[in-house]
């Protein structure tokens, strides 16, 4: 059996001065901030977050992007079932404004599909632009019968299939699969002191 390489590779060029390396613990706090101020305070309101809630992203495909040394960039991919196949759902994308047009997003896009393929995945889907993700091979081909626990525009559900076929027939909700992520004690203490709303 091969060894999986650690997700690691740096661009170096001057078009793409990125490093993208697998996530770390250290990256949370620059995570959150990003996908805040990409996204808006609504972020965890939106449907495809109901398929990350309490799961921890899919093993060696949460990618962060540095430059200088600064969390510019993060995406992470999630384990599903799509109609009761297995498969991927890819998200947040999400970079630094000041940082878009170096190409980053397109940077953690190739390198978390290439990291996807090379540990055996067979599909990914997505919520996203066709125009921004056909140029990674993702169309709405094979989504046709595929649903989402809440609302959505249909034509923006997307699948790139890393393995032929793999997206054959999918039809049904897309549900989330991936590991369980034990809450911290902090995590817990603040959920404990939320106000509890009286009955009616």
């Amino acid at each position: 059996m091969t060894a999986l390489r650690k997700t690691s590779i740096a661009l170096l060029t001057d078009a793409a001065p990125f490093v993208i390396r697998a996530e770390r613990a250290s990256d949370v706090l620059a995570r959150e901030a990003l996908l805040d101020a990409c996204f808006g305070a609504n972020r965890q309101a939106r449907t495809c977050q109901r398929l990350r809630d309490g799961r921890a992203p899919a093993e060696g495909l949460a990618l962060s992007a540095l430059r200088q040394g600064r969390l510019v960039g993060t995406l992470r991919l999630w384990h599903v079932s799509a109609g009761g196949r297995r498969a991927l759902v890819l998200g947040p994308l999400a970079v630094d404004p000041s940082c878009r047009h170096l190409g980053g997003g397109g940077a953690l896009m190739k390198q978390a599909l290439a990291a996807a393929k090379a540990r055996g995945h067979g599909a990914v889907i997505l919520l996203g632009d066709e125009p921004y993700y056909a140029r990674f091979g993702f169309s709405a081909a094979k989504t046709g019968d595929l649903s989402l626990p809440g609302p959505f525009e249909h034509d923006r559900l997307l699948g790139l299939e890393l393995r032929d076929g793999a997206l054959d027939g999918a039809g049904g909700m897309i549900v989330p699969t991936g590991a369980m992520v034990l809450k911290t004690r902090a995590a817990r203490a603040k959920t404990a002191l939320r106000p509890v709303p009286h009955a009616a």
